[in-house]
């Protein structure tokens, strides 16, 4: 019995369609060739599609009228890829909120090969260590230059991140550094990344911003903080940052109406620094007294036992306490379910760590962009796991709306 002739596919149908005309590699594959028109067309598609699915109707229906909310446009983005650069009219709608999941609002480039470059290199793989994975995987080589390159076609892409507008509110927002080996001048020099991380409205985490400079200071603290406000953070209810010496002021000098609590973690770690290992134990025990206690009233209660317990010994850890108490307390404010979210930068820490695990595969890095370029790919992978609001956070917004009243953003 003869065997039916299979039916082609339509991928086959399609290339013989293509290539019935004699047409050849050059119009496929070339700098303007099919290949790249499809893959501008399809992509405009899909755009559309996306933009459909967000708006609910498809375009010219009529449900579409008085819905609030319409096509408004398109806007042109210019992509790049092997080929080179690629124009894709991007829809938009009226009111703004549309953004598309095929083309993110920052990218830069097609999601291809690069990217897949571009994301072990983010999670702390070396230009050789990506080499080798990638000839290990595929059977490709490639050099740490070509590496290089492609990380680097995120650098225009972090400096739009970087000033890109924020929200007029944020109400609570943690202020941390860390520090980087980067050589400059012919020098390995240690230098400060300056972090500032929100909580929005929702509840959810929000990186505004990382700065790189030679040191931790108040006073380039101040020039994050009004660089902040320019990008349109208006108001900030409470501001979590470590001790350093003229912190609180540079936050009142921008933020005048913002209260400044100081980081509790850190503070009982620069304390136990005056402690012998063998008094460490009982010495945290007591000052955890202090800060998990119901009141202010009763905190500095515990603080005056704690003085009387161990001044003779650690006299300096009860006077640090005492010359901070004002920015120590503010937290007292607030129901026991939420002062966690406030009194610690814990939320900023544990970015810290997963930033510290991709830093310490460099020895030094070769320059400030290096760090920002690696520091954003990092961030932006860390990012992905912020799925949810913070604890508690409806508790802690209408706490907000006693306690601050019109400063509170209702939409």
């Amino acid at each position: 019995m003869a065997r039916r002739k299979q039916e082609p596919s339509k991928m086959d149908v399609l290339i013989d369609e293509l290539l019935k005309d004699g047409v050849d590699a050059e119009d496929l594959f070339g700098q303007d060739g099919l290949l790249k028109q499809l893959k501008k067309r399809m992509a405009e598609r899909i755009l559309d599609t996306e933009l459909t699915d967000h708006l609910g109707y498809e375009k010219d229906a009529p449900e579409g009228r008085g819905s609030g909310n319409s096509r408004n446009g398109k806007t042109t983005k210019t992509l790049k890829d092997e080929k080179g650069e690629v124009p894709i009219d991007i829809p938009r709608d009226r009111e703004g909120s549309f953004d598309p999941k095929l083309i993110r609002k920052y990218q830069t480039r097609w999601p291809d090969f690069d990217d897949k470059i571009i994301s072990m290199y983010a999670r702390g793989m070396t230009t050789r260590e990506i080499q080798g994975h990638i000839e290990d995987l595929y059977g490709v080589e490639i050099s740490p230059e070509l590496v290089s390159r492609i990380t680097d076609s995120v650098v225009d892409e972090a400096a739009a991140w970087q000033s890109r507008p924020l929200d007029a509110v944020y109400p609570i927002l943690f202020l941390d550094a860390l520090f980087v080996k980067v050589r400059d001048a012919g020098t390995v020099q240690n230098k400060a990344i300056y972090l500032a991380l929100g909580i929005n409205m929702n509840g959810d985490k929000e990186l505004l911003g990382l700065w790189i400079e030679k040191n931790e200071g108040a006073k380039f603290w101040l020039q994050v903080l009004t660089e902040l406000r320019n990008r349109g953070l208006q108001d900030v209810f409470i501001a979590c940052c470590d001790g350093l010496s003229g912190f609180p002021d540079a936050i009142e000098t921008v933020y005048p109406k913002t209260q400044v609590q100081l980081c509790i973690v850190h503070m009982v770690r620069n304390s136990l620094k005056y402690v012998s290992w063998k008094d460490r134990r009982a010495v945290a025990k007591d000052l955890r007294a202090i800060y998990t206690s119901a009141t202010a009233e009763e905190a500095l209660a515990h603080l005056d036992y704690f003085a009387g317990t161990w001044d003779e010994k650690y006299a300096s850890i009860s006077i640090l306490w005492r010359r901070h108490w004002d920015n120590l307390t503010p937290f007292f404010a607030f129901p026991a379910d939420i002062r966690k979210v406030i009194y610690t930068t814990n939320a900023i820490e544990s970015m810290n760590r997963g930033l510290r695990k991709i830093i310490k595969t460099r020895g030094a890095f070769p320059s400030d962009q290096a760090v920002r370029k690696l520091l954003y790919l990092a961030l932006q992978n860390l990012s992905k796991k912020w799925t949810r609001p913070i604890h508690h956070w409806s508790a802690a917004i209408n706490r907000f709306l006693i306690m601050y009243g019109e400063r509170v953003p209702i939409t």
